[in-house]
């Protein structure tokens, strides 16, 4: 069985704004490119922008405690190392993330955003060369477009598959075929990956994408229909290499 990649999504601000791509070229071991390449940390973080490294989500403001975060678009102009954030409810904003004055308007546009009731955006960081996934390993993170189409059977109605935000979505195979993948390796085009593990989800997912509303009980519908509480699984790239839309997904063992 095979199957075929249909979106390919990065997000260059962790949790604020995403961005669809037609191809990319991947690396080993490393993380789609400009995915989650910068964070925000919150007001109580513990992120040391004197030696920064990779961190745990929790030290970063995230869709799962701020639901309007998750209405946040982005594109990327990669040459000029901008890129522009757009939400239904803010005037669009420009910024070089890496611009200490552009990160310091990046925060305050996003605060309102942000759940007053949790920890709010303090600082826009960055760690050389390493992703702020949330996985301890530099991952990529694939949906099942089928395993999609079963929590929307159980909730009993459309959603968009973003919610997930996952990097690649892809279809052709069963529902749920993924949980068997953990440990076997997958060709995509021209590159390899291995699968790790599959995706606990949180209350990011339960948050519509357009709107930024929580208006679905995906976690609910995961527990309930299907005993676990995964969609999608993180695999990490072995064989590097151009990558586009359309491209064929096999699984090699």
């Amino acid at each position: 069985m095979t199957g075929r990649v249909r979106e390919i999504w990065r997000h260059p601000i962790k949790s604020h704004g995403r961005e669809r791509v037609t191809q990319v070229t991947l690396t080993r071991d490393a993380a789609l490119p400009w995915d989650r390449r910068w964070a925000v940390a919150h007001d109580q973080s513990r992120f040391d922008a004197d030696a920064p490294g990779w961190v745990p989500c929790r030290e970063f403001t995230r869709c799962a405690q701020s639901a309007a975060l998750q209405a946040i678009r982005a594109r990327t102009d990669g040459t000029a190392g901008r890129i522009t954030l757009s939400h239904p409810d803010r005037d669009d904003i420009t910024i070089d993330p890496d611009d200490t004055d552009d990160a310091a308007r990046f925060i305050a546009w996003a605060r309102p955003l942000s759940n007053p009731d949790r920890a709010l955006p303090a600082r826009l960081v960055r760690a050389p060369d390493v992703a702020m996934t949330d996985s301890d390993y530099p991952s990529i993170s694939l949906i099942n477009l089928a395993s999609h189409g079963a929590v929307e059977a159980q909730l009993g109605h459309e959603i968009s598959p973003l919610r997930w935000r996952g990097n690649i979505l892809f279809d052709g195979f069963d529902a749920w075929d993924e949980a068997t993948w953990p440990g076997k390796r997958l060709r995509l085009g021209a590159v390899e990956m291995e699968v790790v593990e599959p995706i606990r989800r949180c209350m990011a997912t339960t948050a519509n994408p357009e709107t930024g509303v929580r208006d679905a009980e995906t976690l609910k519908a995961l527990n309930e229909g299907f005993g676990h509480q995964d969609c999608g699984v993180y695999a990490r790239v072995i064989q590097g290499g151009p990558l586009g839309e359309d491209d064929v997904i096999e699984v090699l063992n």
